[in-house]
């Protein structure tokens, strides 16, 4: 079972709201999909993290940040040649790979990191 983009998002939001409605919600690193499906089970945990952060009465707004576990990736580039009336008339498939920051970047300075993650391959 999946959950969509939008009630992922939903979701997190209610997460924070729940625990006190004053406290803000900022979601990283998706801004780009306009459509996904996320994985149900994840979601469920994701959302009850979110709680738990957002239940400190220390902590003014939540920030959650998705990002490439596998910090290199292998993407398909499409590239289309558009007519003048929209239509698609030729394309051109590429590959390329895209080295992504790992959670380094944002857990720099952080001391209480709890690393609920199972290791690669058993999720």
């Amino acid at each position: 079972m999946h959950t969509s983009l939008p009630e992922f998002k939903l979701k997190m939001q209610s997460a924070v709201v729940r625990q006190s409605p004053s406290k803000g919600l900022e979601i990283k690193g998706i801004e780009n999909l306009k459509s996904a499906k996320m994985q149900s089970l994840r979601t469920g945990r994701i959302e009850l993290a979110v709680q738990e952060v957002a239940r400190d009465r220390d902590i003014d707004k939540v920030e959650v940040v998705i990002m490439p576990r596998v910090p290199e990736t292998m993407h398909t580039v499409i590239i289309k040649g558009i007519d003048k009336n929209g239509n698609a008339k030729k394309a051109i498939l590429e590959v390329i790979n895209i080295i992504h920051p790992t959670e380094e970047v944002e857990l720099a300075g952080i001391n209480d990191i709890d690393d609920r993650r199972p290791p690669i391959g058993k999720h």
